[in-house]
């Protein structure tokens, strides 16, 4: 199992994430992100308003999910 934190994944704050994929830790930032868009949370609506600047270029999108897949490849487990 790894961890990381919304920070390292886009985000605007340092709640922990723990999983053994990336995939999964992807999974669980979308869901936190969308709890922290229901909140209105400012950090998080100004972190969102970047992403979805980056999803609008489709290969800028790619090369950001690899870096941090390997990011996450490279973190040692808990």
């Amino acid at each position: 199992m790894k961890t990381m934190n919304c920070r390292q994944l886009g985000g605007a704050c340092d709640k922990e994430f723990h999983a053994n994929s990336f995939e999964e830790i992807a999974e669980m930032s979308k869901q936190h992100g969308m709890e922290m868009f229901q909140k209105k949370d400012e950090a998080h609506l100004k972190a969102m308003s970047e992403m979805q600047k980056l999803m609008e270029n489709p290969g800028a999108m790619k090369a950001w999910f690899e870096k941090k897949k390997k990011e996450f490849d490279a973190l040692p487990e808990n």
